[in-house]
């Protein structure tokens, strides 16, 4: 009789939970996997600030208002959506440009645009306008795009990553290019122009590396060679494989890596947390929050295949299969199998602007599934 109890009482909870989320178009379990990862985050930043309670407490604050962002967004209808796509690709660009004449400088780039009470990166709304812009033109012409849509979306896409590039910001200019491409790639890209863009972009990139910055060019060297400069260029990727390699199966154990706590290993609470994960938690710990990862991925392209008009299935397939660029590039760098990039840990690495237009793309997300059949 308790059993039944129990079970008719938890059975209701759930009901209950599932019309909250309903009521405010919020995916529950891409929103499970979310909160998982991002308490996961705020676990591991504890761990990684050397115990230091106010950098998790700031960590939980940018949480809160990207949450906050995303249940809004959840709220607005496709067509508000697409309304407003090209006013914020508009508005991207413009602060680009700003940020380009008058933005602040930390770390030998300009990326940051300076409010006062805020400080943010403009940089990082264009992961999200770029491909609304994209999936906003491809909305309404035939699929899959010809040469002179195709010209049109090369430009939408290639101002704001070259804007991004000369701050300089590589990692965030590459990883704009990518969500845009991915768009087109989802929009369905003939062979031909796949193979065409492919030799382009090797072309691009060997005419591309006589403007790149000493130290961009420097990061490619390391890659390949990271023990030629060992307390120099090469320190970063050295010791991040150390902690990596040193934490074995299970860890060392919450809070007493030695690369992280004693301060061998950089930039542990942004870029290299990764590193963190796999000296403190080991092979379990970073498998468990890859894994995460990947669930939230699927999630959102199962979201994505269910949408019915080209807007929603374009934008929603970009915003999912980014977001796992973004752990494969930052998993593969802080592992030496890709040169150092600068991109943050998706929710887990310590970054303001990334996780609220990083959640703000997720409540998009939510709000085309959950309108799905209006927008059809």
């Amino acid at each position: 009789m308790l059993r039944e109890n129990v079970d008719s009482a938890t059975q209701r909870t759930l009901t209950r939970t599932t019309r909250l989320l309903g009521t405010l178009r919020l995916d529950g379990p891409l929103l499970a996997g979310l909160a998982a990862i991002a308490l996961y985050g705020q676990f591991i930043l504890f761990s990684s600030s050397g115990g230091d309670w106010e950098s998790v407490v700031r960590g939980s604050i940018r949480l809160g208002i990207g949450a906050m962002l995303m249940l809004a967004l959840a709220q607005l209808r496709p067509g508000v959506l697409r309304l407003i796509t090209p006013w914020l690709y508009l508005a991207g660009l413009v602060l680009l440009l700003i940020v380009d004449a008058i933005g602040y400088i930390g770390k030998g780039a300009q990326r940051w645009l300076d409010l006062g009470f805020v400080r943010f990166q403009p940089s990082e709304i264009m992961k999200i306008a770029v491909p609304m812009a994209c999936a906003w033109l491809l909305r309404e012409r035939p699929l899959p795009p010809d040469p002179r849509t195709l010209l049109l979306l090369a430009a939408v896409i290639l101002v704001p990553t070259a804007l991004t590039i000369v701050q300089p910001d590589l990692g965030t200019g590459l990883l704009i290019l990518t969500a845009g491409f991915i768009v087109v790639l989802l929009g369905g890209l003939a062979i031909r122009y796949i193979l065409l863009l492919g030799v382009g972009g090797i072309g691009a990139a060997a005419i591309g590396w006589f403007f790149l910055h000493d130290y961009q060019r420097q990061r490619v060297l390391t890659f390949l060679d990271p023990q030629a400069d060992p307390l120099g260029a090469g320190y970063h990727i050295i010791q991040s494989t150390i902690a990596i390699g040193s934490g074995g199966l299970f860890g060392k154990g919450y809070l007493q890596g030695t690369q992280g706590q004693l301060d061998f290993l950089p930039e542990r609470t942004t870029d290299f947390v990764f590193a963190v994960i796999g000296e403190e938690l080991g092979l379990v710990g970073a498998v468990v929050l890859l894994g995460l990862y990947v669930f939230v991925t699927l999630r959102a392209l199962f979201l994505a295949s269910q949408m019915r008009d080209t807007f929603a299935r374009l934008l929603s397939g970009s915003l999912a299969a980014t977001f796992f660029v973004y752990v494969f590039i930052n998993a593969g760098m802080v592992s030496g199998l890709l040169p150092v990039v600068g991109v943050p840990l998706p929710l887990v690495s310590y970054g303001g602007t990334s996780m609220v237009t990083l959640l703000a793309g997720f409540g998009m997300l939510m709000s085309l599934y959950a309108n799905r059949k209006l927008a059809a």
